[in-house]
């Protein structure tokens, strides 16, 4: 039977109607009266080991472990790792009494951390590491394993990928990988296999996905038992929420999760292993600078632990507004708490991905391995990203041991030095409602802060309204001052009355069109900035002259009042938009198609929704033979179009054009993608 418990995200209705199957069980509560009794849990593990606590603990611990092991005679279980990684799951494994044979890594960098560590006595022992494309790795034909680990690459069912308009999931060819981990196991047909990877694999595609990858792993002849469980349970400090997946031969199903170490779920609750504690005597140096440099970098400063950028919005009571209430990811500028686990360790991210230190840098990689709960002494190869990309991307070997353990003791039998305490089968966990209340806690925090406040943001230059007279929009649609490489020619003239503005535009053959325009920007509610409004008027045919201005505009906000772009004015294109635009158009001859056109989506008309080309035909008034023009043209004046070229997880054929205004900066993802 599939066990699977808690609720993952309001959008995701697929996987609530799957945990509603699971639950139906009458829930299993401790005694906890009798837990009192027994002691702290983890405390007995550390001692039954000689284990002290403090700093580091998980080193010692796995360290501890591996020799107590190899005392007691403990036969290695012969084991295979695939899409190993940075080898967070193979240190855990490792440690807890798994002879890894062979480690399937198909980056080269990462095959290389492997085999720097893959050496008697150091964390990987003596295993063979194998950079190959999975899909091309045949097991040698005298392979005996007893067990395999891993996860393929999670990319194609990630949070990312949702908010971009849904998840590619088995559409994608990332997506299909485990296929090649149940070829495997019918092949070499080991006791049993640990798949980890992303819960959102359990919703992806209304939960198509998940009933693939069930019955794959069922016809391969493999009972599986799964959970959502957060590494910081187990004592990561780190709050890390990943499926796991175990599958035992049919006939051999006994299996349970372990219970939380930690936690106000612990088997005896007991704090979080927090952030501050794990990083204490950590290098804090890198090679390179840990300093936040760029745009916002002075704005990480004036955050409080644990906040992200959304301290620097009107919906937390920041005066001076920034960003719009969820127009970022969660992880944009967020700075970790030091008594708290940290957010998830991202593998990649932009310059503003936290987790940041509270000291207002960079964590150092020595410190970022101790977030992950990573051996000191484990040598990552390659420069500080690529080590971060290692890191990010693995499994926390803490949390990878706990459940080692766990099926060294129930599925091999192995007697463990302390007693195992485990969940019952419909025992749900508490993590995502804890995580749903931490609002409260992050409003307090930035109440108390703003409180204190006694100068603008750090980053927002507050300054007056200076705009040049002459300005050129460069084909990445950035404005400059001077003119590298042919861009537009627009001259400025401008004026501020009470709380309206505006700005007109002219080029050089304005004096030879009768042709003009005028934006009307106005808020739908009320903006985080002192405007009521504002006119743009340009005099000319180009439609670059509309994207200039808007710009323009948008420069000028940014410069008095520190907001970021018109995405943080207007908000997230997912809700309603807070900024209104219309364009009127003035000419004694017929109006083109585009500008036609651009009059439709400025007013919302087939924005913010991915549709087929017959709905925009429709929206728009025009052929269907009209609208792959359209969109081209829309692209080509800065406009963020998205299709399934740009986002694999658009269905082919169909388009999204997220907001009303043109979009894309030289800094946009999209810039680099083509329809």
């Amino acid at each position: 039977m599939l066990h699977t418990h808690g609720r993952f995200s309001e959008v995701n209705k697929a996987f609530e109607m799957t945990l509603a199957l699971h639950t139906q069980h009458q829930l299993f509560e401790p005694d906890t009266h009798a837990l009192r009794h027994k002691g702290d849990w983890h405390k007995q593990i550390l001692e039954s080991l000689g284990v002290e606590s403090g700093p580091a603990w998980p080193d010692r611990f796995g360290k501890a472990l591996r020799e107590w092991l190899k005392k007691s005679g403990h036969k290695p279980i012969r084991t295979l790792s695939l899409f190993s990684g940075g080898g967070g799951l193979d240190i855990a494994f490792h440690d807890a009494g798994f002879e890894v044979l062979e480690m399937v890594e198909i980056d080269q960098r990462f095959a290389a951390t492997l085999e720097n560590n893959a050496q008697p006595n150091k964390a990987l022992g003596k295993g063979n590491v194998r950079c190959i494309d999975i899909r091309d790795y045949i097991p040698p034909d005298d392979m005996q394993v007893d067990f395999i680990i891993g996860g393929p690459p999670c990319q194609t069912f990630s949070a990312a990928g949702r908010r971009a308009s849904g998840v590619n999931g088995t559409d994608d060819p990332r997506g299909t990988l485990f296929e090649e981990y149940v070829r495997i196991l019918k092949k070499l047909k080991p006791r049993g296999f640990l798949f980890e990877n992303v819960y959102g694999i359990v919703g992806a595609q209304g939960g198509e996905a998940w009933r693939q990858i069930q019955l794959a792993f069922r016809d391969a002849g493999y009972t599986i038992q799964s959970r959502v469980l957060d590494a910081a349970d187990y004592g990561t400090p780190q709050h890390r929420e990943r499926l796991i997946i175990v599958g035992l031969r049919q006939g051999n199903e006994s299996y349970h999760f372990p219970y939380p170490t930690h936690g106000p779920d612990a088997y005896t609750p007991r704090p979080f292993y927090t952030a501050g504690e794990a990083v204490q005597g950590a290098d804090p140096n890198d090679t390179s600078s840990l300093n936040i440099n760029g745009r916002w970098g002075g704005l990480i400063a004036g955050i409080p632990a644990g906040l992200n950028y959304s301290f620097y919005t009107k919906e937390m009571g920041h005066p001076s507004p920034v960003f719009a209430w969820r127009s970022k990811f969660s992880d944009f500028m967020y700075k970790a708490d030091p008594d708290a686990p940290v957010r998830t360790l991202k593998a990649q991210g932009g310059l503003y991905t936290g987790p940041f230190s509270w000291e207002n840098r960079h964590f150092s990689v020595a410190e970022t391995k101790r977030l992950q709960t990573f051996p000191d002494d484990y040598e990552i190869i390659g420069k500080r990203q690529v080590c971060i990309h290692q890191i990010g991307n693995s499994v926390p070997p803490q949390f990878g041991r706990m459940l080692a353990v766990s099926i060294l003791n129930q599925v091999f039998g192995v007697e463990l030095p302390f007693e195992m305490h485990y969940l019952h089968d419909a025992q749900q966990l508490g993590f995502r409602t804890r995580k749903r209340n931490l609002t409260a806690k992050y409003e307090a925090k930035a109440k108390s802060a703003i409180a204190n406040l006694d100068e603008a943001p750090m980053g927002s230059s507050k300054t007056a309204f200076p705009i040049e007279d002459l300005l050129y929009l460069t084909d990445k649609f950035d404005l400059t001052e001077s003119d590298k490489k042919g861009g537009l020619a627009v001259k400025l003239s401008y004026q501020k009355s009470g709380s309206s503005i505006s700005i007109v535009g002219t080029t050089p053959e304005t004096r030879n069109t009768d042709f003009s325009f005028a934006v009307q920007l106005s808020p739908s509610i009320t903006w985080s900035v002192p405007l009521e409004s504002a006119t743009l008027i340009g005099h000319s045919e180009n439609l670059k002259m509309f994207t200039a201005l808007m710009k323009v505009f948008e420069q000028l906000v940014a410069k008095q009042y520190g907001i970021d772009d018109l995405v943080q004015l207007s908000g997230y294109y997912q809700y309603t938009p807070q900024l209104k635009v219309h364009l009127e158009i003035s000419s004694s001859k017929t109006v083109p198609l585009e500008w036609q056109t651009l009059c439709s989506v400025v007013k919302g008309i087939g924005v913010a929704n991915t549709i087929p080309i017959s709905s925009f035909a429709d929206l728009w008034a025009i052929e269907e033979s009209e609208v792959i023009t359209v969109l081209h043209t829309l692209r080509s004046i800065g406009y963020e179009v998205r299709n399934h070229n740009t986002n694999p997880q658009i269905n082919k054929g169909e388009f999204l054009i997220p907001y009303a205004f043109p979009t894309l900066t030289p800094r946009s993802v999209q810039l680099r993608k083509s329809l």
